[in-house]
C-alpha cells in the first residue's frame, strides 16, 4: 500500500496540541481508496477505504519522523476555512481607506469596481486573491457570488461565464470552492435593480434557479446559493431559493441585519425584522449561514439560535465598515454555530479574524475570555467547513480530508510560548505571514511561505487589482 507520510513536529488533535504527530495520507493521485493497514500503528485509523487525499491514520507521541516522513516544523492545524468572501472587493483594498464616509458610500466605489470585471479579468483577480487566501492557511473559501452578467444586464453567451471563471481561479489556486451563488433581484423593498445592480438580477428567484442550476462541482467544487439580503430579494420568491438549496442538499448563506438602515427598511416595508422575514419563508435552518448577523432583536437571537442557523462574523470588514459588533456570545449560546470570513479582503488573515472576534467582545463588554483559544479555532476550522457544506473537514483526523496548515513558531511573532500554548499562540500572536506549509487534498499549495503554482503571488495581484482599478476610473468617466 503505497501512502504519504508526514511528521508534524506539534499537531492541533481533538483540540488540543500534541507533539509528534504522525499522520498518513492516501496521495492525491492513488487509483482509487486504500484499504485500511491494521499494521500501520497504535493510532487511529479510518473505519474503511480511504479515499485518494485523505487522511488514513493519525499516531501522536511520536518522538522522531519515521523512515521517509516529510518533517513538518511548527504547529500544524487542519487548513483553515474562509466562509465569506467577496473576490473582486480586494481591487478596494487601501482605495477604500481614504477619506471618511459611511458603508453607503464605500458601496459607491465598490459598485464602480464590479462594473469593470469581465470573466478574464475575474478569473485574474479572483486566482491571485485565492493564492493570497492559500498563503494564509486557507484551504477552502465560500465565494458569495453576483456578478451574473454584463454590466448592462445582459447575459453572457454562457450564462455561467463568470461563476465558471472563479471556479477555474480556486482550481488554479489550489483551494477548495463553495461557490454560493446569490439571488440579487432589487435594489430594495418594491425597487428594480439600479443601474449598477443590473448585472447582478436574473429578474426572478425562477430565473436565478434556472441559471444556477446548470452550475457543476467538482472533486474541489461545490455549488452552494445564496440570498443577498432581505432587501434585494422579494419577500414571496425568498422560498424559491430556499428549496434550491435544500433539493440540491446545498449550503444556503445570507447577509443578515449588517446594516441599521436595513432593518428599519424591512420593518417598514414588511412590520417584520430581516432574521423574522426569513424565518417566515423558511430560510432559516441548520443549512443556512446568516453572514453578519449584527442589528439583532432578542427574538431575532432566538429565531437564529433554535433553528441552528450558523453565523458569520467578519470582524475585520465590520470593524473597517463601522458595522458595529454583534452578538456572537449570544448567538453561540442560543445554538447557533459560529464561523469566519475575510469578506471584503481589507486583510486575509483567519487568524485575525478569531483573535478580532473575541477582543471586539471584551471592548463591548469590558471583560475577557468569551472563548477559549480552541474554541476560536474551531470557528477557524471545523465549524467554518461545515459552514461551506464540508463537514468532514477541519479536523486531523482518519478518514477527513488530507488539508493541512503548518504555522512556524520561531518567527518574532510566535516565537517563546511553549508548545503546549499553540493554540493561543495561533490565535493572539500569529498572521497570516506565520503560515510556512499548506496541503490540500493531500497536494503541496504552500511550501516555505510560497505559492507552489503561482509563486509571484504579489506581483499578480497587482497587475490583476490595476486592470480592476484602470477599468473602475474609465467606468466612472
Amino acid at each position: 500500500m503505497r501512502v504519504t507520510t508526514y511528521w508534524l513536529e506539534h499537531g492541533w488533535v481533538g483540540e488540543r496540541v500534541e507533539d509528534g504527530v504522525v499522520v498518513d495520507l492516501v496521495p492525491p493521485d492513488a487509483p482509487g481508496p486504500v484499504p485500511v493497514d491494521e499494521e500501520l500503528g497504535n493510532g487511529a485509523t479510518a473505519p474503511g477505504p480511504v479515499p485518494p487525499g485523505h487522511i488514513l491514520a493519525v499516531r501522536t507521541g511520536v518522538a522522531t519522523p519515521p523512515a521517509g516522513a516529510v518533517r513538518l516544523p511548527g504547529l500544524t492545524l487542519p487548513g483553515l476555512a474562509n466562509a465569506h468572501s467577496h473576490a473582486f472587493h480586494r481591487a478596494l483594498r487601501a482605495t477604500a481607506q481614504v477619506g471618511s464616509g459611511t458603508f453607503w458610500t464605500w458601496r459607491e466605489t465598490m459598485y464602480r469596481f464590479a462594473a469593470a470585471l469581465t470573466p478574464d479579468s475575474y478569473h485574474a483577480l479572483a486566482r491571485a486573491v485565492y493564492a493570497e487566501m492559500a498563503l494564509a492557511g486557507i484551504t477552502a473559501v465560500g465565494e458569495f457570488h453576483y456578478l451574473h452578467h454584463q454590466p448592462d444586464g445582459r447575459p453572457y453567451d454562457n450564462p455561467n461565464a463568470m461563476g465558471e471563471a472563479l471556479i477555474a481561479a480556486a482550481a488554479d489556486a489550489g483551494v477548495r470552492l463553495t461557490l454560493l451563488d446569490t439571488a440579487y433581484l432589487s435594489s430594495g423593498f418594491g425597487a428594480e435593480p439600479d443601474r449598477h445592480q443590473r448585472r447582478f438580477s436574473d429578474t426572478t428567484a425562477e430565473e436565478w434557479a434556472a441559471r444556477a442550476d446548470l452550475l457543476r462541482g467538482d472533486s474541489h467544487t461545490l455549488i452552494g446559493a445564496a440570498v443577498h439580503s432581505v432587501r434585494a430579494v422579494p419577500a414571496e420568491q425568498l422560498a424559491t431559493v430556499a428549496e434550491f438549496a435544500r433539493r440540491r442538499g446545498a449550503p444556503l448563506h445570507v447577509h443578515l441585519s449588517e446594516q441599521r438602515a436595513e432593518n428599519e427598511a424591512c420593518l417598514a416595508a414588511t412590520g417584520r425584522t430581516p432574521a423574522q422575514l426569513l424565518a417566515d419563508h423558511g430560510v432559516l435552518g441548520p443549512g443556512t449561514t446568516g453572514v453578519h448577523n449584527t442589528h439583532l432583536t432578542d427574538e431575532d437571537i432566538s429565531l437564529i439560535g433554535t433553528s441552528s442557523t450558523g453565523t458569520c462574523m467578519c470582524p475585520t470588514t465590520e470593524r473597517d465598515l463601522a458595522d458595529g459588533i454583534g452578538p456572537a456570545p449570544r448567538l453561540q449560546r442560543a445554538g447557533s454555530p459560529l464561523s469566519l470570513g475575510s469578506d471584503s479582503h481589507a486583510v486575509i488573515d483567519l487568524f485575525e479574524e478569531a483573535r478580532a472576534l473575541e477582543l471586539n467582545e471584551r471592548l463591548r463588554s469590558r471583560t475577557r475570555g468569551h472563548w477559549t483559544a480552541a474554541a476560536l479555532l474551531r470557528a477557524a476550522t471545523a465549524d467554518g467547513h461545515a459552514a461551506l457544506g464540508r463537514p468532514e473537514a477541519g479536523t486531523l483526523a482518519p478518514g477527513a480530508p488530507g488539508d493541512l496548515t503548518t504555522l512556524a513558531l520561531d518567527t518574532v511573532r510566535t516565537a517563546g510560548a511553549p508548545p503546549l500554548l499553540g493554540a493561543e499562540t495561533a490565535v493572539f500572536a500569529a498572521g497570516a505571514a506565520d503560515v510556512r506549509h499548506v496541503l490540500v487534498g493531500g497536494r503541496v499549495i504552500v511550501r516555505d511561505g510560497r505559492h507552489v503554482t503561482l509563486p509571484e503571488t504579489g506581483r499578480a495581484l497587482a497587475e490583476a487589482v490595476a486592470a480592476v482599478q484602470d477599468g473602475g476610473r474609465a467606468a466612472a468617466r
